[in-house]
């Protein structure tokens, strides 16, 4: 998916590249259902996906979790805080992902289970617009951490802790019965590990 590719994958890319310059990768950015049916479909070898379904046809290996963050333009009321409690996001503006991807059903899910009701002001399908959305105010959002460091370090997003451990997973996803080569396995086993 969009997010893994453009934030999580290029470190793991660059590594495994050096060390086996012998093997071609080809990266493909993709909505997380034409990940699933490209699997499913043998075009691909391995997926990457966020919250990841289950689905008895495919293995799935959980990687790691990203920690959700609140993000806001540094000029939102909500800028100075550390921590924000879930009822203080009550009437906020949210810039949210479309409704069939995988980490909007998974915040919709903590804002029921919080009592949030959120106005989806902006929907979008990547991050990278939602976070563009965010840093000229036309709301809040909330993503993992990690997909907004360089804008936290450039002063162009602030980032505010939720209250609780709030956690996007991450996994790799292959077709049940596939062959794995070496080279994927390989690809696997690094994923797994923090760059």
């Amino acid at each position: 998916v969009y997010s893994i590719g453009l934030h999580d994958l290029p470190p793991y890319v660059k590594h495994f590249l050096k060390e086996y310059p012998e093997v071609n990768i080809h990266v493909e950015y993709r909505r997380a259902n034409q990940v699933y049916e490209d699997v499913l479909a043998n075009i691909v070898d391995l997926g990457l996906v966020a919250y990841p379904v289950p689905d008895a046809r495919l293995e799935t290996i959980l990687l790691r979790q990203d920690r959700l963050v609140l993000v806001c333009a540094p000029q939102h009321p909500l800028a100075n805080r550390k921590s924000v409690k879930f009822g203080a996001l009550n009437g906020q503006k949210f810039i949210s992902f479309d409704p069939d991807t995988p980490t909007r059903k998974a915040l919709d899910k903590i804002f029921k289970k919080h009592g949030v009701v959120a106005e989806h002001v902006m929907e979008f399908d990547n991050i990278e617009t939602a976070k563009r959305a965010v840093e000229i105010d036309s709301g809040i959002a909330i993503v993992p951490e990690d997909t907004v460091r360089q804008e936290v370090a450039a002063e162009t997003l602030c980032s505010i802790r939720l209250e609780g451990d709030n956690y996007r997973q991450l996994a790799v996803i292959y077709k049940k019965n596939k062959v794995l080569s070496p080279a994927m396995k390989q690809l696997i086993e690094l994923l797994k590990k923090t760059l």
